[in-house]
Parts: structure tokens; C-alpha cells; sequence
């Protein structure tokens, strides 16, 4: 059990509130029984620590105040704003014979003893916390699923799981499921085109690429003329026809 020393607090207004947060404390309240509610302040360093435990919120604490232990149980967190830091805090003072309802975390253990994890199963959660209510002096910190054997296609259900005595689920009637070793899911990829096939259509445009960039040959096989050159011709045809229409005259 965590503990942690707290001090009585008699603040009154929010500028009293500020001075103590200013102090390197947050301010809290112990409530619940058949006591008056208690004002304190804690060290915001130590809270801080026991704010990096997972189970925080289900955790019963140990406050000492004043010389005296007090068991309770952290319910409520308030955040700064924009700094995220702790800035009041709610406990619950722990009477014995009540009972309270809690979030507890599921903690799975052996995954690598499970048969379906070695063959490529996937352990699918369903639930990473589970509500129960609880005697306030019988409240587990955690409850513990054991892998070990579990094959594929296994269900983890609440009856699976061995709950301390008076504790009970708040979801009544029906055995609900925790987690599953689900089948592994194979992603298939897309063929690739044969190294043949590509080889044989890049061949091709290439050699359409060197005909077009000679310009010599027509796709008949046939030379092609430059147009300079055609019409050249053309005027000395014209030309050695006058000559020999000339000479047939005279004649």
C-alpha cells in the first residue's frame, strides 16, 4: 500500500487556494463514513509519482495526517488547463462493510507460452479494464489473464477469471469477453509483371523511337524525300521538257 503525508488545511477563499498551489502543494478533500468532510494539501511531487501508476484510481492509499493513518481511495482529478498539472484531488475515505464500484485494469501475462502467439496468432483485447464492485476493504489492484497453452480461436471471458471473494462484476446476466488469440491476418501483395515481358515491350519502343528520330524511312520501307529536294527536281523536269520541245520545233 502507497502512503503519503498530507497536512490540514483551512483555506477559505481561491487567493488562499493559489498561495498554497504556489507553495509547491495541491489541495484535496477526503469525504465519505459518517465523518465531516476533510480539507488538506499534499505535496505535488509526491503525488505526481503515484500519478505515474497505471491503477492509480483503484489503488487504496495511506495518508498520514498529523500523526494519524488514514486509509483511502483516490476518486477524482482535477488538471491545469494548459500546464496538465495536478491542481485538486478528491479521496474517498475507506469504511469497512461498504462497498464501492471500481474500474480495475486487466493485466495479461505468459503471451509467450501462448500456442496461438507462437503459430502467428494476434491477442485481440476487448476490454483493458472491467467495472466491479467491491468491498471497500477487499479491492483488487488488478486482475491477472494467463495465456499460457491459450490456442487460436480462444475466448477469455469474466468467468475465466478468478475475482476475490464479494467482488463482482456490474455487468450482470451475461458472460461478457475480455479478449480473444485471433487468427493472423495476411496481407497479400500485388504480382509483379514478368522481367520477360517488360523487357520484350521496352525493345519495341525503342526501335519505334529510332525510326521516328532518323526520318528516313516510311513504314513501308521506303526512302522519304526532303521537300526542298522534291521540289528542285520537279523544275529541272519542267526545264529539260522545254529544252526538248524546243528542239522538236526547229525540227
Amino acid at each position: 500500500m502507497n502512503s503519503i503525508e498530507a497536512t490540514n488545511r483551512s483555506t477559505k477563499t481561491k487567493g488562499d487556494i493559489n498561495k498554497i498551489r504556489a507553495e509547491g502543494m495541491v489541495p484535496g478533500i477526503i469525504y465519505g463514513g459518517t465523518e465531516e468532510n476533510k480539507k488538506i494539501s499534499l505535496s505535488k511531487k509526491q503525488i505526481k509519482v503515484l500519478l505515474e501508476k497505471e491503477n492509480f484510481l483503484s489503488n487504496i492509499i495511506k495518508i498520514k495526517i498529523e500523526g494519524k493513518d488514514l486509509e483511502v481511495l483516490p476518486r477524482d482529478i482535477s488538471y491545469h488547463t494548459t500546464t496538465d498539472e495536478p491542481v485538486h484531488i478528491d479521496f474517498l475515505r475507506i469504511v469497512k462493510g461498504a462497498k464501492i464500484i471500481l474500474e480495475i485494469p486487466v493485466k495479461f501475462i505468459n503471451s509467450e507460452k501462448s500456442t496461438g502467439i507462437k503459430r502467428g496468432g494476434v491477442l485481440n483485447i476487448v476490454r483493458r479494464k472491467v467495472e466491479l464492485k467491491c468491498p471497500t476493504e477487499n479491492i483488487p489492484t488488478e486482475l491477472v489473464v494467463d495465456l499460457d497453452g491459450l490456442d487460436i480461436g480462444t475466448s477469455i471471458k469474466i468467468s475465466s477469471i478468478k475475482l476475490p471473494e464479494k467482488v463482482v462484476p456490474t455487468i450482470q446476466g451475461r458472460d461478457f469477453v475480455i479478449a480473444t488469440v485471433a487468427a493472423p491476418t495476411i496481407i497479400k501483395e500485388p504480382e509483379k509483371p514478368a522481367e520477360g515481358a517488360e523487357g520484350a515491350e521496352g525493345t519495341e519502343t525503342e526501335a519505334g523511337t529510332e525510326a521516328s528520330a532518323d526520318g528516313e524511312k516510311t513504314s513501308e520501307g521506303t526512302e522519304s524525300k526532303d521537300p526542298k529536294s522534291a521540289t528542285a527536281e520537279n523544275k529541272a523536269e519542267k526545264k529539260d521538257e522545254g529544252k526538248a520541245k524546243q528542239s522538236s520545233d526547229k525540227k
